[in-house]
């Protein structure tokens, strides 16, 4: 699995299309996420979702790992500035970097993109 970070606006589809020929796209809207597709986009949506369904996203990837272990990933880098002053957007927040955490230690590849650019972090 290869996990792309970045905050919005920054490359992340586009360097995953370039880089890896991705040509199949899900992006996650709601607490379901189909795997069939060989890039998911909008990791943060799901998590969102999550939060508001009460559902826990890292239980979620834990029994699912058959289904994307060699998916490409892209997540919104939602974790840095300021605090939301919200309980949920707390929530979602701390929870969308712990779904990172736990996905980054099972990606062989991370990679943070910046202006376009690529920072492999693992």
């Amino acid at each position: 699995m290869i996990l792309v970070i970045g905050g919005a606006y920054q490359g992340k589809l586009d360097f995953a299309k370039e880089a890896f020929g991705v040509k199949s796209v899900f992006s996650c809207a709601g607490a379901e996420i189909d795997f069939s597709k060989e890039c998911v986009d909008h990791i943060e949506e799901f998590t969102l979702a999550c939060i508001r369904e009460n559902v826990d996203p890292i239980a979620y990837f834990r029994e699912r790992k058959e289904l994307w272990k060699d998916s490409i990933l892209i997540c919104q880098d939602i974790f840095c500035g300021v605090v939301p002053l919200g309980s949920d957007m707390r929530a979602w927040r701390q929870t969308t970097g712990r779904l990172c955490q736990y996905l980054s230690g099972e990606a062989e590849r991370v990679s943070r993109i910046f202006c376009g650019l690529e920072q492999r972090l693992k």
